[in-house]
């Protein structure tokens, strides 16, 4: 999912296999006032990573969000950002999540809408969830299987109404050929291959075995939609919650509100705990601005979860008090850069191959803010992902490009110069500077790339995520940042390398990668019960996208966060791409 990011975004069968999910680049500690009556308590660099942070239970007040930008969609069911998947919990319940915890026990999965995980049976084709008994929407009325199934035909098979998030259920079920989606299916019937035998059992007939299902029901697109209240592209206007919060008022590009959800029921909700009054997110928010009011404590979470500008982070370092409040952790994220495939002379690998050895890593590592923003990146898997493998197909000294193998590849390609566009999201400043980065070392083999710049809002329906668009603008480039759907080398890969994922709008195979190599070991490997042998596989899938030169890996992300002191229940979660779990965020500040 896009952790922008993309998305989400951008969400384990066994211990992920971390490589220090914590910096020690980052140290100190000060005071910060832990809400629950109990005085004061330490605050540590790094504190959210290892465990929860002003833990409390202190109920009221009102705890602001703040993003740069809009999100692509507060609709549960057309979202792709990680940040969405997060903050959409607290209005919407899927039928598994993640349960809130520190860096990689967030991944923990548990049920959520369900009472428990799938059953499986047919080998892995056919599983089936219990619905908890006594929940009720925001008005009262009871939530049952009709619903989720209903959410789970429009998020999927509506794609001309709602385009923006992940296709897994279109690919994964039965006959999704001969269901035209709920706004233009006559019969009311809906899918078959999702069965709902009474209003608390929902069973989902795949096509094939699918090892990892209870990982892909976590996302918001199995939150319940009552159909009666649908009206595809403008449900996000007025959203029915099944959560502990409910809108209040949605002004869109300008802010969100959202108060306590008064039928909601605890006792059907393990995991949520309804903390503060309200929830307030104000959209299209300068970052320096959303920075300095983290540190007064008018904002008390950054949204987006991409961290600090660059002109913060260099104040937080070296300040021991403000630095203590800052967590600097990896979280199952990419930062990239996708080469168009389809598009003249890149659909030539060998020009692919040229981009490849040209790009400087250390200068677009800088240009992202420096090592305490990601390591150089030479996989499409970054290390906290099992399934990843040390390599270097493109190696280069020093990581700083080298201009001879670049020629010689664009040589073997048929040319000596290319002009085309690299694009990147205008709200993300990093991302335009790291663009900027690439720009001029490409120049030195005689690729001129020009930047377009769009909002991170537009960036997959209107832009970088539509290939029409991408073909008539001569678009070659595109930056991409890119989370785990949920921690595995399948939950990573699959949307950004299978060709099954390419879409008219909403894409996030930007590269648009058709390799039948590839999507016949992602089919192998989400089929293959032995955890060993799958994981085997992702490297395997890794190595040959990279031969096939369709994604320049830059950095292997960390996000450095500013903590307020004024929040309460703070965990950075690796579920989350090192985001904050939004779950059970409070405040002490009235």
């Amino acid at each position: 999912m896009e952790g922008n990011s993309t998305i989400m975004r951008r969400s384990t069968i066994a211990a992920v296999a971390a490589i220090g999910s914590v910096s020690l680049m980052l140290a100190g500690c000060s005071k910060a006032d832990n809400g629950s009556g109990g005085g004061k308590s330490d605050a540590k660099a790094n504190a959210a990573t290892t465990g929860v942070v002003n833990a409390s239970t202190h109920k009221g007040g009102t705890v602001t969000y703040a993003m740069s930008d809009v999100p692509d969609s507060f609709d549960p069911g057309n979202t792709y950002y990680a940040y969405m998947y997060n903050f959409s919990r607290l209005y919407a319940r899927p039928l598994m999540t993640f349960a809130p915890g520190p860096g990689q026990k967030g991944n923990k999965l548990v049920p959520d809408l369900a009472s428990g995980p799938g059953k499986s049976s047919d080998g892995g084709k056919t599983w089936t969830y219990t619905i908890r008994k006594g929940l009720k929407y925001q008005d009262g009325t009871p939530i049952t299987s009709k619903d989720v199934k209903y959410a789970v035909e429009r998020s999927n098979f509506a794609r001309d109404v709602l385009s923006l998030g992940p296709n897994y259920f279109q690919q994964f079920l039965q006959n999704p050929d001969h269901y035209k989606g709920p706004y233009k299916d006559k019969s009311a019937k809906g899918l078959a291959s999702i069965g709902t035998p009474d209003d608390n059992t929902i069973v989902f007939h795949l096509n094939r075995p699918f090892q990892e299902f209870d990982y892909l029901v976590a996302s918001p697109q199995t939150a319940p939609v009552p159909q009666s209240k649908d009206d595809g592209v403008d449900y996000v206007k007025h959203i029915v919650s099944s959560g502990s919060y409910q809108f209040q008022s949605y002004q869109e590009g300008k802010q969100a509100v959202l108060v306590r959800n008064k039928n909601w029921d605890p006792k059907t909700d393990p995991l949520r705990k309804q903390y503060p009054d309200k929830i307030v997110v104000n959209l299209k928010v300068n970052q320096s601005t959303i920075d300095k009011d983290l540190q007064a404590g008018d904002t008390l979470i950054d949204m987006q979860g991409t961290g600090v500008a660059q002109q913060t982070q260099a104040q937080l370092i070296n300040d021991s008090q403000k630095k203590a409040n800052t967590d600097n952790a990896y979280g199952g994220r990419l930062v990239y850069m996708a080469i168009n495939t389809k598009l003249k002379p890149f659909d030539n690998v060998q020009c692919r191959k040229a981009v490849e050895y040209a790009v400087n890593k250390v200068s677009v590592q800088t240009a992202l803010g420096g090592p305490i923003r990601g390591d150089v990146a030479t996989t499409i898997l970054p290390p906290d992902i099992p399934g990843y493998e040390k390599t270097d197909m493109y190696a280069t000294p020093g990581n700083k490009g080298d201009v001879a193998k670049a020629k010689d590849a664009l040589k073997a390609c048929g040319k000596k110069t290319i002009n085309t566009t690299i694009t990147a999201r205008s709200d993300r400043q990093s991302e335009v500077d790291s663009a900027t980065a690439v720009i001029e070392a490409l120049k030195k083999v005689g690729i001129n790339a020009s930047m377009k710049q769009y909002p991170s809002g537009k960036y997959f329906t209107d832009y970088a995520g539509v290939p029409k668009f991408n073909q008539k603008n001569n678009v070659g480039l595109m930056m991409m940042q890119w989370g785990a759907d949920w921690p595995s080398g399948y939950g990573f890969l699959q949307q950004i390398l299978n060709s099954a994922a390419i879409s008219d709008s909403g894409n996030t195979n930007l590269s648009q990668l058709t390799d039948k190599d590839v999507d016949k070991m992602l089919a192998q490997a989400i089929s293959e019960p032995d955890l060993a042998a799958r994981n085997k596989l992702y490297a395997q899938i890794d190595k040959k996208a990279m031969d096939d030169a369709a994604i320049v890996p830059l950095t292997y992300f960390k996000v450095l966060l500013y903590r307020s002191p004024y929040a309460t229940n703070m965990v950075s979660s690796s579920a989350w791409s090192g985001q904050y779990d939004y779950l059970n965020v409070g405040t002490t500040k009235k």
